[in-house]
């Protein structure tokens, strides 16, 4: 058999819960609700960080932040690190990048900070060279390509360009199409939906961690439900081209995200904390190895997807990945999987957390400059939530002495998560307590 083409369709700061499949009733995704209900729907997918330039070194490298050293924004990615655009072409594709980068230090970025890819229309910070109906981007050559029609579109109809310049060619190819949307633009701090499309979805329905809590909801979800709804269409006509250049049943295609977005209520952005609207992120694929997986409860991390990706096409994973590929998952097969996510906050703060099925429970070191050091050799206890009883993270329980033996657990696993992924040992300060009440948790709860 011959090797599948691969496409990543990658948006950001997108939550998990804008789709049909995870209950948003404002039928927003019907594109990617029908190919996660046909494909491999990973239910519980995760960040392993939640801001862009570290999320997507992640999600090149196979690696956590720290160690790409990509641990904040403004950090070029390293040339000497293996990345999906090398190894695929080590494999025999042709590799192409569209879109929004954030993994260099320059604009125009320079072709030794491109990660290797030899198709480039992309922008660095895409936020700053284009607005929504400007779209500027910088091919090969450096020199800026201004393309037509709103934003999401017009990266959209330059990746159908691309494909349908490859479909006669004897290489495979891998694209990576790389979105802005549903971010806000930074220069006016809004959600510039296409015109029209705000208004639909505005006051119709509010995501519960967001109408408990308020910050911005109520001024800028209308026009990020409208990004995402344009987001949705766009995937629509790229899988139409594939049907129409005859290709869909022979590409891999991954939809997802580098983060969530939690509008203001956790601090004073949209991002950079480890609850589940920075975290949480929507996932599927479809194509050869994934039509038919079904509905993936496992939790998956963000730092998967690359091993994943090179797996589907028979291509080696380097030793340098820590993330594993989940494919064996999609087959059914009695694969041991991680009981929890392993997340990495900088800027705002040094932060670490696990997320179990369960359990949320982080750290944070509040001594340390998150711009500026990557991690900290100690850290205090900062919150746990019950998933279970409290979904929408309202409650903190970390000073519940009810809790302590759930906080005590999860320690010992952040600790744990924290030698593997980073290969230190760190010192956590647990929280004090006082009396819960009629509240109770058993060892048995503590653990799940």
């Amino acid at each position: 058999m011959s090797k599948p083409n691969v496409i990543v369709f990658f948006t950001d700061q997108q939550r998990w819960d804008t789709t049909g499949v995870h209950d948003n009733p404002l039928d927003l995704t019907p594109n990617f609700d029908r190919m996660a209900r046909r494909g491999t729907h990973l239910y519980n997918a995760f960040t392993c960080q939640p801001v862009c330039g570290p999320a997507r070194s992640s999600f090149q490298t196979g690696m956590y932040p720290t160690q790409t050293g990509c641990f904040r924004n403004g950090i070029a990615l390293p040339d000497s690190i293996p990345t999906l655009a090398t190894c695929f072409q080590a494999s025999g594709y042709d590799t192409a990048y569209i879109g929004k980068w954030h993994l260099a230090v320059t604009e125009p970025v320079e072709e030794g900070m491109r990660g290797g890819y030899q198709y480039w229309l992309a922008s660095n910070v895409l936020e700053f060279s284009s607005e929504p109906y400007k779209t500027v981007v910088y091919d090969n050559n450096g020199e800026p390509v201004h393309l037509p029609g709103y934003r999401v579109n017009a990266l959209t109809d330059a990746a159908i360009r691309y494909i349908a310049e490859r479909t006669h060619k004897s290489r495979p190819f891998f694209l990576f199409l790389s979105f802005l949307e549903p971010h806000q633009q930074n220069r006016f701090d809004n959600f510039p939906a296409p015109e029209g499309y705000a208004e639909r979805y505005n006051g119709r329905w509010t995501p519960p961690d967001l109408a408990s809590l308020g910050g911005s909801t109520y001024q800028q979800l209308g026009g990020y439900f409208g990004m995402v709804k344009r987001l949705d269409e766009a995937f629509g006509l790229l899988l139409e081209s594939l049907k129409s250049l005859q290709i869909l049943d022979e590409t891999v295609v991954f939809y997802t995200s580098d983060h969530g977005c939690h509008f203001k209520t956790r601090n004073n952005e949209y991002k950079r904390s480890c609850h589940e609207g920075s975290i949480r992120i929507p996932a599927a694929l479809q194509g050869p190895g994934f039509n038919g997986g079904g509905q993936i409860r496992n939790l998956v991390s963000l730092v998967d997807f690359a091993p994943t990706l090179l797996n589907a096409a028979d291509a080696p994973i380097p030793q340098t990945m820590q993330g594993r590929s989940f494919l064996p998952l999609t087959k059914g097969e009695n694969l041991t999987w991680p009981e929890e996510v392993y997340i990495q906050i900088s800027e705002s703060q040094v932060g670490r957390a696990v997320r179990t099925a369960r359990w949320k429970y982080g750290v944070t070191a509040p001594d340390h400059d998150g711009g500026r050091d990557s991690a900290s050799p100690s850290y205090i206890e900062e919150y746990l939530y019950d998933l279970e009883t409290d979904p929408y993270e309202i409650t903190n329980l970390i000073m519940e002495e009810s809790h302590r033996k759930a906080a005590n657990v999860l320690k010992q696993r952040l600790l744990r998560r924290m030698m593997e992924a980073e290969g230190v040992t760190a010192v956590i300060e647990s929280s004090p307590c006082h009396p819960s009440g009629q509240r109770s948790i058993t060892e048995e709860e503590a653990r799940m």
